[in-house]
């Protein structure tokens, strides 16, 4: 262990930060591989038919890392935070303000679902959705990141959302492609435009930026997090009908957005 109280620990302090540097890309590594588990398979089919001791110890080291660092985070003189209150604030708004920007952008050129696929969506969601959403294909041409990407990272928030390679991008009722409509990726946005709903546009944009900021992962975020296991239980089971509205306002009420 170290005090940090002579000089000569200056080389032990940059020794440190080299291994937590190093620390953290493992950690990606194995969020990256977890995120690949988590599209695949639902949080059920990993407890039912997972390898008991392989499943035992990644739960175990993973609780153990998370009481490490959470530990230290305890510590953290506020000041090391990314952002004050006040920042936080204005970018809840100035995120606020871009989706539904884009949304009246998108919207000009949108057209209402077909009765296909509102038919073969309907045990999963509501009319009123269904009949609400609008979606645009932009054939391979992409969504440009949002205009305050530059200044996020100015400030040192990195691993923003990688618009320009998403399948989807849910703007309040409005849902964009970068290519065409491929069925999971509709169902994800389709959970999206059923979050702004029930939560509305400011309380969204909030619980996304905070959301993001705590975990610094766009998978990670709760809101997303939750789309992507409603989309792979879809997956799994399309002819399993369940409401996604329901589960997402007992998200709304558990406070687990």
């Amino acid at each position: 262990m170290y005090s940090w109280n002579g000089a000569d620990d200056r080389v032990a302090i940059v020794q440190m930060n080299a291994e937590l540097r190093h620390a953290r890309l493992d950690l990606l590594s194995a969020q990256c591989a977890t995120d690949r588990l988590r599209l695949r398979f639902s949080v059920e089919d990993l407890a039912q038919y997972g390898e008991r001791d392989i499943l035992r110890k990644a739960i175990g080291t993973a609780l153990a890392l998370s009481d490490y660092y959470l530990s230290i985070q305890k510590q953290l003189p506020t000041d090391t935070l990314p952002l004050t209150e006040p920042q936080l604030r204005d970018a809840v708004r100035t995120v606020s303000d871009y989706l539904w920007k884009e949304r009246e952008t998108y919207r000009q050129r949108s057209i209402a679902l077909t009765d296909r696929p509102k038919a073969e969506l309907e045990p999963f969601f509501s009319k009123s959705i269904l009949d609400r959403v609008r979606t645009v294909e932009l054939h391979g041409n992409r969504v440009t990141p949002a205009p305050f990407y530059m200044q996020a990272k100015v400030i040192g928030i990195d691993n923003l959302p990688p618009i320009s390679h998403m399948a989807s991008l849910t703007f309040v009722d409005v849902i964009v492609f970068n290519d065409l409509i491929i069925e999971r990726a509709l169902f994800h946005g389709l959970v999206h435009a059923v979050q702004f709903h029930i939560l509305g546009l400011e309380r969204y944009a909030d619980l996304f930026v905070r959301g993001f900021l705590r975990t610094n992962a766009h998978f990670s975020v709760p809101l997303e997090s939750h789309a992507f296991a409603l989309e792979s239980k879809f997956a799994l089971n399309p002819g399993q009908p369940f409401s996604v509205e329901e589960q997402v306002r007992l998200w709304v009420r558990e406070g687990r957005y």
